[in-house]
C-alpha cells in the first residue's frame, strides 16, 4: 500500500510545465483590462457600421463579427474580478492617450463611399495587433496558475484569426485599380503610426518589447 506521507513531487511525472509565467497579477489584470476597453469600441464601432455601410455583404459580415467582440469583452470583464477581487469598471481603460487617438481614427470615416478605409482600419491594423498581443500573452503566462485567461485568449484568438481572413478577402474583392490600392495604403500607414506611438494594444511591451519582470502569477 503506498505510504500517504511519502514526499512526492508538486507536479505528475508527465508534466513539466513550469509555475511561474511573466506577468504579476496586477500586470494580467491590466492587460484584461485594455483588452475589455479594446473589445468593447471595436463592438461599438462595427455595430454603427452596420447601419451606414451600402454594401450587404460588409454589412452581414460586420454584424456577424461586432457581436464576437461583445463575446469578447463579456469574457473578459467575468476574468477581472477573480484577479484579486480588482474592479473591472476601475481597470477597463485604453492603455494610454495614443491608444484613444487611435480608435478615435478609426472611427472617423463616415461617408458612404469610405467603406475601404473602414475595413483597412480594422482588418489591416487593429485586429493584427490584438492577435499580437494575445498571442505574446498567451506564450508568456502560467499554463498552471493562470488557466482561466488562457481559455479565454484560445477563445479569443480563434474569432480573431477567423475574422481577419473574412475581412481581408472582403478588402481584396473591394480593390479594383491603382487608386484603390493607394487608399488602402494611405489608410494603413496613417493607422499604423498611430499605433506604434501607442505601443500595441496595451501600450508599450504589448508584445514584449519592454521587460517585464519574471513573477509568479496567481489569482486569488
Amino acid at each position: 500500500m503506498p505510504d500517504p506521507k511519502k514526499p512526492r513531487p508538486p507536479f505528475s511525472p508527465w508534466d513539466r510545465r513550469e509555475l511561474p509565467g511573466s506577468f504579476t497579477v496586477e500586470e494580467t489584470a491590466r492587460r484584461v483590462g485594455n483588452y475589455k476597453w479594446v473589445e468593447m469600441r471595436l463592438f461599438e464601432a462595427l455595430g454603427g457600421w452596420v447601419a451606414t455601410v451600402p454594401e450587404l455583404d460588409v454589412k452581414m459580415r460586420l454584424g456577424t463579427h461586432c457581436y464576437k467582440h461583445a463575446w469578447h469583452s463579456e469574457l473578459w470583464h467575468k476574468r477581472l474580478p477573480e484577479l484579486r477581487e480588482m474592479n473591472p469598471d476601475r481597470l477597463t481603460l485604453p492603455p494610454n492617450d495614443a491608444m484613444v487617438e487611435f480608435m478615435e481614427a478609426l472611427t472617423a470615416p463616415e461617408g458612404e463611399d469610405k467603406t475601404l478605409e473602414k475595413l483597412v482600419g480594422v482588418y489591416r491594423v487593429l485586429i493584427p495587433h490584438k492577435i499580437a498581443a494575445y498571442t505574446y500573452h498567451l506564450n508568456n503566462t502560467s499554463t498552471i496558475t493562470d488557466a482561466p485567461t488562457i481559455r479565454s485568449l484560445n477563445f479569443a484568438l480563434g474569432d480573431e484569426f477567423e475574422d481577419w481572413r473574412d475581412g481581408e478577402m472582403l478588402i481584396q474583392s473591394m480593390i479594383e485599380n491603382d487608386e484603390d490600392v493607394r487608399r488602402a495604403a494611405d489608410r494603413q500607414a496613417e493607422l499604423e503610426s498611430i499605433m506604434v506611438r501607442a505601443g500595441g494594444i496595451t501600450g508599450p511591451g504589448s508584445i514584449g518589447t519592454e521587460e517585464v519582470p519574471n513573477t509568479v502569477e496567481a489569482n486569488a
